[in-house]
């Protein structure tokens, strides 16, 4: 499969890493230019890069790792029939309020999913940290393999993300639609906490709307 990456960052290395173990092809872009992705494309063999108009045509499957802040400069026509992998989290002081996240009224996958409205959204890879994501994958029925939840409007844009976790490592936790991705956003039980499946589950249902975790309570 061919996966191209908006947002070079540690998320998007490590995915890009995985996948390419995993015998996956990946495309790495950010705002800056191919140009400054080459030694990142060196210590990734197998990878490449591209503009980020480049990414989005290389991807059967785009994953979106970019600052929230930012999701709206992504041309919604270059991303017409892909899959997007939403990656993205809500922190206000770097992104600005967004009042229909203050008031608990939207999700950051269904504001992505209104800008690209000929996409099919996929919300993962937004509760691990980068450095989890590198260390926790273990082969298939593995006794300590890690979860991590998604969730999709689409479910064969879900199913294949399903498949595709499993390909690099993480056992995987349907959690309904786009609307019902609060669940597992900044700040909720399920929020960058290693835990397997019957322990993501339990944690996914415990989230309550209106109620966060202090800040960085997920780091320890």
């Amino acid at each position: 499969m061919h996966i191209g990456i908006i947002g070079a960052g540690f998320i998007g290395r490590a995915v890009a890493q995985l996948v390419i173990a995993a015998g996956h092809e990946a495309m790495l872009s950010n705002s800056r230019g191919p140009q400054t992705l080459s030694s990142v494309v060196s210590d990734l063999p197998g990878s490449q890069a591209g503009t980020i108009e480049d990414a989005a045509n290389f991807g059967e499957v785009v994953l979106l790792a970019i600052p929230f802040e930012q999701y709206k400069s992504i041309p919604a026509d270059w991303l017409n029939g892909k899959i997007v992998l939403d990656a993205n989290n809500y922190y206000p002081d770097r992104d600005g309020h967004i009042a229909a996240l203050d008031r608990f009224e939207s999700t950051t996958s269904r504001l992505l999913a209104e800008h690209l409205p000929h996409s099919r959204v996929v919300k993962v890879f937004n509760a691990i940290l980068a450095d989890d994501l590198l260390q926790h994958s273990r082969p298939t029925a593995a006794p300590d393999r890690r979860a991590l939840p998604v969730a999709a409007d689409d479910p064969a844009a879900k199913a294949l993300v399903i498949k595709l976790l499993d390909d690099i490592g993480f056992d995987s936790v349907d959690a309904g639609s786009l609307d019902e991705s609060w669940r597992f956003e900044r700040a909720k039980p399920a929020y960058c906490i290693p835990l397997d499946k019957e322990g993501l589950k339990v944690a996914l249902a415990a989230a309550q709307r209106q109620v966060e975790l202090p800040h960085g309570s997920w780091r320890h």
